[in-house]
């Protein structure tokens, strides 16, 4: 896919913030020291009014958030995964969601693609964290297209969620009228052998993946299942029934990730046979995104020989 348009979702997501503040007053804009990184600038610089620059202390951002949400706003705080997620949790829990506040954690910088920044700066547990949490909506997309469509949705509702953004560009895969929802998987491509569930930048991967089985006989059905939490289990149901058996695929831990979620589904609902692709219980390290990727196993080549092995 090397000629298609790439877009980090986290730019998509600045975008985003700064055409829908100017329709919503009452958005509020936080980052800890680092809204050049997540593109909150692009806000700043439109609203300097409504943002917030927390410093380097997610934790009193994260709880600043809460209690601006619950004086009536909806506020959208940001910072690397690994810093919103790791250093922010107890506060996630506690603050926000046990509270129910309006508060959308829109973490960048997920995953290995981050790159140089190391194993440090690499998290691959943040959605196992916030999945585990009552109430937390959990949503990981594919582009930037599907990232705009998506955060416009959640911003729209009321309620905790965490949002799952990439520091590297992408391939743009949907079309700007796609028609995609929280909780409903996206259907990419229809297939009978075998099933591919992606998540986040693993989406383009899988289509890659599905274009490489068909030129070897083998029909691959690719689904985007963008939201984590709440899943689309009738679409893992379906998939574990109509085909011969399901492939994972996520930029994180196969461990309470994706692919933890797809199988406690079809354990107890409809079993299969499943293969994760993902990160395998092991810290990242420094380097090259796409060379990261190749290295841990998170390429359209290994959810294609993971395909097979299932077949």
């Amino acid at each position: 896919m090397a000629d298609v348009k790439k877009i980090a979702t986290r730019q998509a997501y600045g975008e985003f913030l700064a055409e829908y503040g100017a329709e919503r007053k009452d958005l509020i804009v936080m980052s800890a020291d680092l809204s050049g990184s997540n593109k909150t600038d692009i806000f700043q610089k439109a609203f300097p009014e409504r943002f917030i620059e927390a410093g380097i202390s997610e934790q009193d951002m994260l709880a600043e958030a809460a209690g601006i949400a619950h004086s009536g706003h909806v506020v959208a705080a940001s910072s690397f995964a690994m810093f919103a997620a790791g250093r922010g949790y107890e506060i996630i829990r506690n603050s926000i969601a046990h509270t129910k506040a309006n508060v959308k954690v829109c973490a960048t910088h997920g995953g290995i693609t981050v790159g140089e920044d190391g194993a440090s700066h690499q998290t691959f547990e943040d959605i196992a964290l916030m999945r585990v949490l009552p109430d937390m909506t959990v949503i990981s997309p594919a582009d930037a297209v599907s990232a705009k469509i998506l955060l416009r949705e959640e911003f729209e509702r009321e309620g905790s969620a965490y949002i799952r953004l990439g520091r590297s560009g992408v391939p743009v895969v949907y079309s700007e009228d796609a028609d995609i929802r929280i909780g409903k998987a996206a259907v990419l491509r229809e297939g009978s052998d075998v099933a591919i569930i992606a998540t986040g930048i693993m989406v383009a991967e899988a289509l890659s993946a599905a274009e490489t089985l068909a030129g070897e006989g083998i029909s691959a059905r690719v689904i985007d299942m963008h939201t984590i939490k709440p899943l689309d289990e009738e679409a893992i149901i379906r998939a574990a029934s109509e085909c011969k058996g399901i492939v994972t695929a996520e930029e994180h831990s196969v461990i309470g990730g994706l692919g933890g979620a797809v199988a406690e589904v079809t354990a107890s609902k409809c079993p299969c046979r499943i293969a994760m692709v993902g990160q395998h219980d092991c810290f990242g390290e420094s380097g090259k995104p796409a060379e990261l990727l190749k290295k841990y196993g998170m390429t359209a080549d290994d959810i294609v020989k993971a395909a097979k092995g299932l077949l």
